[in-house]
């Protein structure tokens, strides 16, 4: 099992980093920068589900083997309070999953979003190496999501 850890740091307070990350146009602009191949978002009360396919163009010949010429992702974020939320990705069809949390520290007129995930694929021998490259997909993922909300909280 590989851990993601991700810290991303938002000029905004915690009541309007949680409203962003509710929102499903946020996260419609975010799968733009991410430049999927296809994806959606939705929001059901508390839970938000994310649907992204990525190409997996420049993936080594190991790892593609394992994921073919796309990798489906599904995100479902489960609000438990304004400031938490459990977080679920299946990868449908494969043997491979991660799950973690998400949590807003306010500071004053800052907050940290803070996601920890445990990544998971269950292959023999190459499991380890596939798991990694999962971890670096998603922290690459955190962090265009976190270049856009940068710039979504500075026009609100």
């Amino acid at each position: 099992m590989k851990k993601l850890t991700k810290k991303l740091t938002y000029d905004a307070p915690a009541d309007a980093v949680g409203a962003m990350l509710r929102d499903p146009a946020f996260r419609e602009a975010v799968l733009q920068r991410q430049h999927v191949v296809r994806g959606s978002a939705r929001v059901d009360g508390d839970v938000v589900t994310i649907e992204q396919v990525h190409s997996t163009d420049g993936v080594p010949s190991f790892a593609r083997s394992f994921v073919g010429d796309e990798i489906a992702i599904v995100q479902t974020e489960t609000w438990t309070s304004p400031a938490a939320a459990g977080i679920d990705l299946a990868i449908p069809g494969k043997p491979g999953e991660a799950s973690g949390s998400l949590t807003l520290t306010g500071a004053g007129a800052t907050t940290t979003e803070t996601v920890v995930l445990d990544v998971s694929v269950r292959v023999p021998f190459v499991g380890g190496k596939v798991e990694g490259m999962i971890a670096d997909l998603l922290g690459a993922a955190f962090d265009r999501e976190h270049e856009v909300g940068v710039e979504w909280l500075a026009r609100t």
